[in-house]
């Protein structure tokens, strides 16, 4: 009886830990989407991978450099991105979020409000979550 509690007791525990790290990525997944939007290059580095591959909907690729290039000359520029339908998946030290976005935003001088389809993968490195790919389609 005794060992079947610890087994119960420590099912729960792994299963709490990888419920918060899920919320954990989340919550840093959130973040990242504000930094874009406040134009913080700081956090931006920090949270992305130096082989970020960055995909939007219309088949154009960034990469890191770019990104962070784009937002600092005014190229593109963030004012909002939302959220919806959150769906995060961990796998070890790899996990994928697939997500409803609604951003609006400026391209090279033209305004646009885009309703995506995402899907991120970020790896873990150490403690911290970094983006390492991100696509984006079009939804309906």
């Amino acid at each position: 009886m005794k060992k079947l509690l610890i087994i119960v007791l420590l099912g729960i525990t792994g299963f709490a830990k990888a419920q918060s790290e899920e919320d954990k990525l989340s919550a840093t997944l959130k973040e990242f989407h504000q930094y874009l939007v406040n134009k913080n290059i700081g956090s931006i580095n920090q949270h992305t991978d130096k082989a970020l591959s960055y995909g939007h909907s219309n088949g154009w690729v960034e990469t890191k450099k770019e990104l962070i290039d784009h937002l600092e000359t005014g190229y593109m520029i963030y004012t909002s991105y939302r959220e919806d339908s959150l769906r995060v998946e961990i796998n070890g030290g790899v996990a994928h979020a697939r997500f409803i976005a609604d951003i609006t935003g400026v391209l090279n001088g033209n305004n646009g409000n885009y309703h995506l389809k995402v899907l991120e993968v970020w790896v873990k490195k150490g403690k911290r979550w970094l983006l390492f790919a991100r696509q984006a389609i079009r939804g309906n």
